[in-house]
């Protein structure tokens, strides 16, 4: 039997990998061939690289901004040359079948796709489809869906809601490693803060200057987005990341309560290990409004509380932090009722009949 061959992408933040990543080494494990196309220099590189039995391939990709800005005459010159480089490797490769993450590292690849005839399956996880996947869905067969609501915005005959694809090994961290790379206790609450893949410097400066008041009440893991770190502020109680990959399940295992983003695969991933959390959506200054529509859909359904950028403050942080602390035992009873579906399992039959 010949070797069946798959192509993923997918890039530009986390969330646009890390279905790619919950669904790879199931393919990897039936021993197909996998490539991935990704960009040179965004965080799907530092991502995918390390991986054993899946090849790079780094393309030219632009970025359409919703502002001006001298970059955007250029921009489409460096997705022709995506396409043109995609093309050639998918020339090469001859994969029976493309899975995309968006991003708009993935628009030149999905061009690329219908231009060597081979099927193509999006995954869209934020409630509304983003600009890359709209001005990708006409070159796919099938566009996957994590919010049900989600499938209104999609063509009818492609679209198809499966749920959350959540990351089997974070339900396999150890709470002794968690404590261990901490110095935390189970003696008080953990809280675990995260400003997205680039950080946040607006969350970032209110948590430090609430520093104090939140010590009294919790422990603090802050995850603050590459050079970041600030080691004045380093005490008891607290402790810094840039970024976390692989020891995330382990401080999730300790993780009582979250501070974050509103990115869907994120907050999936949160609801999926009950983690309470106050939710602080991009404002729509920064992005598309996705993360605020993600985060009010979660507000709804009584999994989480939202603080707008907008009215972050040092002394609302600490007060809606505080509020969901005293509220995390009704939110974890709101959890408990949701069921995570078999996505994983979906979105791998998807890829494969469409390979077929």
């Amino acid at each position: 039997m010949t070797t069946k061959q798959i192509i993923f992408t997918g890039g530009g933040t986390a969330g646009h990998v890390m279905v790619n990543l919950a669904i790879i080494p199931a393919f990897l494990k039936e021993g197909w061939t996998i490539d991935y196309i990704g960009s040179k220099n965004g965080i799907e590189k530092d991502l995918i690289e390390p991986l054993e039995g899946v090849t790079y391939h780094p393309i030219s990709t632009g970025k359409l901004r919703r502002y001006f800005s001298k970059e955007n005459f250029k921009d489409p010159f460096k997705v022709l040359k995506g396409t043109w480089q995609a093309h050639r490797i998918i020339g090469k490769k001859k994969p029976a079948v493309i899975f995309s993450k968006g991003g708009f590292v993935s628009v030149p690849v999905l061009v690329a796709a219908r231009m060597r005839g081979v099927p193509a399956v999006i995954h869209e996880s934020d409630y509304t489809p983003g600009l890359a996947n709209k001005l990708a869905i006409p070159f796919a067969k099938k566009v996957l869906a994590t919010f049900p609501e989600t499938v209104q915005y999609l063509p009818e005959q492609k679209a198809e809601w499966i749920g959350a694809v959540v990351r089997e090994e974070l339900f396999t961290g150890s709470r002794e490693k968690g404590f261990e790379m901490t110095g935390f206790s189970n003696k008080k609450n953990v809280l675990l803060i995260m400003g997205g893949s680039a950080g946040s410097k607006k969350i970032n400066q209110a948590v430090r200057e609430g520093l104090e008041e939140l010590l009294k009440q919790f422990q603090v893991v802050h995850i603050c987005g590459k050079d970041n770190i600030d080691e004045t502020y380093e005490q008891e109680g607290y402790v810094q990341y840039e970024y976390v990959q692989d020891e995330l399940k382990d401080l999730l295992a300790i993780t009582d309560m979250v501070c974050s983003r509103a990115g869907a695969n994120a907050i999936f991933e949160f609801l999926a290990l009950n983690k309470p959390m106050l939710l602080i959506p991009l404002s729509r200054q920064a992005s598309r409004g996705d993360q605020i529509v993600n985060a009010q859909s979660f507000e709804k359904q009584g999994y989480a509380k939202v603080l707008e950028e907008e009215d972050l403050s040092t002394n609302i942080l600490v007060t809606s932090l505080l509020e969901l602390k005293k509220d995390k035992f009704e939110i974890k009873d709101k959890m408990n009722q949701y069921r995570s579906s078999e996505a994983k399992e979906k979105v791998i039959d998807i890829i494969k009949n469409q390979a077929n």
